[in-house]
């Protein structure tokens, strides 16, 4: 996991999408808006992404982002989407601390939309665990 954040200047139409909370609120769905612009949870397993088995990118859901590939998916068992790595400067992260215990949130590193926390629970190679909410998500098959 990286410990820091990508420069924005080598993020592909970065400015185009710092948009404004009315913005994205007029152009995401509710749940999604919730997810991707407030940081809530998706129930777990309500995502058709926990299924989805074909090869392909997964994709930010507010912006396009490529973020994770299908070949760094696995079943975690826990209800959503999870990973064991991501592709190269797609994310950035910082602490959380809703909780109370300190977690690490990620979020697409174009839009800044939070799609999940990652966990050290996840298999090899790098032990880790992407949780991602589904509803951040779009699958594009290969």
């Amino acid at each position: 996991m990286a410990n820091e954040n990508p420069d924005p200047a080598t993020i592909p139409d970065f400015e185009k999408w710092q948009l404004t909370e009315a913005e994205w609120k007029d152009r995401l769905p509710r749940e999604a808006y919730a997810v991707l612009r407030k940081e809530a949870t998706e129930r777990p397993g309500s995502s058709p992404l926990n299924d989805e088995k074909r090869d392909g990118i997964y994709a930010c859901a507010g912006c396009g982002y490529e973020l994770f590939s299908s070949e760094t998916k696995f079943e975690s068992g826990t209800g959503w989407p999870s990973f064991w790595d991501y592709l190269p400067g797609a994310l950035g992260f910082k602490r959380d601390f809703k909780l109370i215990i300190p977690r690490t949130e990620y979020h697409c590193a174009r839009c800044g939309g939070h799609q999940g926390h990652v966990f050290k629970d996840g298999p090899e190679p790098t032990g880790l665990r992407y949780c991602n909410n589904g509803v951040a998500l779009v699958f594009r098959s290969a």
